[in-house]
């Protein structure tokens, strides 16, 4: 049978952070999460816009146990300040869901001068994990789960430009960043591996759902047709959120999945459907660009990994 969030487990006694979960495939998450006993931290930018996204959940499930958490993955201070207070408030995180993003934006730049793309996509999440992975290596069964998307497949790291000051194309610039996402994932399981943690590592992808990242960019242009022309195509050819949420739902919580899986949609070119193992590009496995974009994120973000050292 199909898998569903009615299959989702038990989740009571495990401490879930979703990035990205006042909306979207984040809220989807945080929602069925939460609504299967997970204490849910909600990471996000704004505050007013996580507490909201609780009232609403907490309509349908009052005994939900939810927490709101500022987060903005675009600046590392802000980074720091959320690893900070969740190492104070909790000792262990079973779940850490690297859900938030950008996507095909005019060029911005981060707080820190990072490209917003590679910035918020791959950077922030990488140093956010570095930051907690004690606190999930200290959790039974820990899972960091990496969102990607199947732009992977055209994307490539420019490693001589990686923060596009040369040349900006928005499509490259997201793609390049969804590839980086899947680089971070399967590297950090072999750095799990290497040193015998029993946590997993795990990607995954929503295929085409509709969400407010398709109407981000053209909002930020000033391109009210774009938008338009987004909106519609959302309601022809996407999912619901709710769908697409399922394959990142099930890499943090099925008991079947392996470190290194990559878990996707199960319908025609992974659009949508039910979860599954999918497959990626081979530049995703590349061990030797995956080493080299690592020791460039550490030294662009600061963040070590102590905990992993030999």
């Amino acid at each position: 049978m199909p898998w569903s969030e009615s299959d989702v487990p038990d989740q009571s006694g495990r401490t879930v952070v979703v990035t990205g979960g006042n909306s979207g495939l984040g809220f989807e998450s945080a929602r069925v999460l939460a609504g299967r006993g997970a204490h849910v931290v909600l990471a996000c930018r704004s505050l007013d816009k996580a507490n909201e996204a609780i009232a609403e959940i907490t309509r349908s499930a009052p005994a939900a146990k939810l927490e709101a958490r500022a987060l903005d993955l675009a600046e590392l201070a802000s980074v720091r300040r959320f690893a900070d207070e969740l190492r104070t408030a909790h000792p262990r995180i079973d779940v850490l869901l690297n859900n938030a993003g950008v996507m095909a934006l005019p060029r911005r730049e981060t707080a820190d001068g990072f490209e917003m793309q590679i910035g918020t996509n791959h950077l922030g999440p990488f140093a956010l994990t570095g930051l907690l992975i004690d606190r999930v290596l200290a959790a039974p069964g820990g899972r960091v789960v990496t969102v990607s998307s199947q732009f992977h497949r055209v994307g490539r790291i420019d490693f001589d430009d990686l923060h596009a000051t040369r040349r900006y194309r928005r499509w490259p610039a997201y793609a390049q960043s969804k590839l980086a996402n899947l680089l971070f994932a399967f590297e950090l399981q072999r750095r799990l591996e290497a040193r015998g943690a029993p946590v997993l590592s795990v990607a995954a992808h929503p295929g085409y759902a509709a969400t407010n990242l398709q109407t981000a960019g053209p909002r930020m242009e000033g391109s009210s047709f774009m938008e338009r022309m987004n909106l519609l195509a959302n309601r022809i050819f996407a999912q619901g959120a709710a769908e697409g949420a399922l394959p990142q739902i099930y890499a943090a919580t099925a008991p079947d999945v392996r470190g290194g899986d990559y878990i996707g949609p199960d319908g025609p070119m992974e659009m949508r459907g039910h979860p599954k193992r999918v497959g990626t590009i081979a530049a995703a496995r590349d061990e030797d660009a995956a080493r080299r974009l690592w020791q460039l994120s550490e030294q662009a973000t600061g963040v070590a990994w102590s905990a992993l050292a030999a």
